[in-house]
């Protein structure tokens, strides 16, 4: 298997809502992405799929030096071969990489973020910095879409942490501020517990909310230069937005489920937004 194949079967076989944008981009920029987008499952997976954090701490530090062997003309593995030969092209650095490790990390050192501050700062190294690289692969003209992929990066990554609120507890993890869990009288221990009430549907209204603030933001920031380049991240946020909607509508029953949308749902979306542009 090459790594092109194997970045491909990576991507594919995530099921993810950036596969199906990915497939309107001519394919440099397709070739870019996939690869790019198969290094971030990698990381992930490592916090998600390894049970012992200690191993999974050597797995991340084990990708550093392979960032570091990468950029230095050495990879060695298949993620790594298939994205150097892009990442001059598109101004992917070592520093973008290794900000995703750094948030993957995050999830193996905490598991409570005690203000909305802190978990911003995590959104802007997981989501946020993956908005920049891929916005640059898509074709960034104007400066003002690096600021409008870091606002659409948070909005997607809220919209996760919504949808694997229960997914997230099972592993020990809450990602909604300590202050507002507090705000809603909604205790850790009922999440864990996969315990529903009115406290619990209001504290994710207000996670939705602005969810939805920060989408209206990001592309309100969008300069209209670089609309038509930007479009796939268009299709994700449309993908995305279309799923914490159906989350809304499901009266965020999210503690027993994760909520998904078909792959042709997904697929429609995507080449609606294709042909209207939004």
């Amino acid at each position: 298997m090459t790594p092109e194949q194997y970045v491909q079967d990576k991507a594919a076989k995530s099921g993810s809502s950036f596969y199906y944008a990915f497939l309107f981009l001519p394919p440099p920029r397709r070739a870019a992405i996939t690869a790019f987008y198969a290094f971030c499952r990698e990381v992930d997976d490592v916090v998600d799929e390894v049970s012992d954090p200690s191993v999974a701490a050597i797995k991340l530090a084990w990708w550093r030096n392979e960032v570091g062997s990468a950029f230095a003309g050495n990879p060695s593995h298949p993620v790594t071969k298939a994205l150097m030969p892009h990442t001059a092209a598109f101004d992917i650095r070592a520093e973008h990489l290794l900000a995703v490790i750094e948030g993957c990390q995050m999830d193996l050192e905490q598991s409570r973020y005690l203000d909305f501050a802190g978990l911003a700062r995590y959104c802007h190294l997981v989501a946020g910095v993956v908005g920049e690289v891929a916005a640059g692969i898509f074709g960034r003209t104007r400066p003002e879409t690096t600021d409008y992929a870091h606002k659409l990066g948070l909005a997607m990554q809220l919209t996760n942490i919504i949808r694997d609120v229960g997914d997230d507890a099972r592993r020990g993890r809450i990602y909604l501020p300590v202050p507002e869990l507090k705000q809603f009288d909604v205790k850790a221990q009922e999440i864990l517990n996969r315990g529903y009430s009115d406290r619990f549907s209001a504290l994710m209204k207000f996670q939705a909310e602005r969810a939805h603030r920060c989408y209206d933001e990001a592309f309100a920031l969008l300069p209209e230069a670089d609309r038509a380049a930007q479009k796939p991240g268009v299709m994700m946020a449309n993908i995305y937005r279309t799923l914490l909607r159906e989350i809304e509508a499901d009266n965020f029953q999210v503690l027993h489920q994760r909520t998904s949308l078909t792959p042709l749902r997904k697929l429609w979306i995507a080449m609606r937004t294709n042909w209207r542009g939004r």
